[in-house]
């Protein structure tokens, strides 16, 4: 159910997550609130259509959960896996998909994601951190920051997307 403020103003603590990212835990936290919510009522038979050559709300909720993975594994300082790479190449190949599907998997992603974030210190934020096979500079924090605004932006698209799909004249 969708509250009447956002998560950031409810005052609500993300235990385990440190100050410096508990605006990244309520950036996703308001994300799976808002999707979860904008999907309820949603066919699966339309979650591939692109209107006006937009990207499919399919696409937004694998690719959500998929970015997350990957931002925070390169803020673990970890290369990405096989799977991961496999997983970015399936996320705009349309698939046989149910929203209860996608919401589920982006849940356990959020889930997952928040665990993730309980692990880095203060002191780790600034630690410098290769960002894909070119290694492009970042650090800790710009990578968990980048991972919330990714997902609010998506989060946007995808309301966008999902209202221009259900308008009837």
């Amino acid at each position: 159910m969708k509250q009447d403020k956002e998560f950031w103003l409810r005052g609500e603590i993300v235990d385990g997550v440190i100050p410096l990212l508990q605006p990244v835990a309520h950036a996703l936290l308001q994300a799976q609130e808002e999707i979860n919510s904008l999907m309820e009522h949603f066919p699966d038979e339309l979650l591939w259509n692109k209107p006006a050559g937009c990207a499919a709300p399919a696409f937004h909720l694998l690719h959500i959960p998929g970015v997350l993975d990957r931002l925070l594994c390169y803020a673990e300082g970890k290369n990405l896996t096989e799977e991961q790479l496999q997983y970015l190449k399936q996320e705009s190949t349309p698939a046989p998909v149910t929203v209860t599907g996608l919401l589920q998997h982006f849940n356990d992603q959020v889930t997952i994601t928040l665990e993730r974030l309980k692990q880095f210190t203060a002191p780790e934020l600034t630690a410098h951190r290769g960002v894909g096979r070119a290694a492009l500079p970042s650090t800790v924090i710009g990578l968990c920051t980048h991972a919330a605004e990714h997902t609010m932006r998506h989060t946007g698209q995808l309301l966008v997307t999902v209202r221009i799909i259900n308008h009837k004249d």
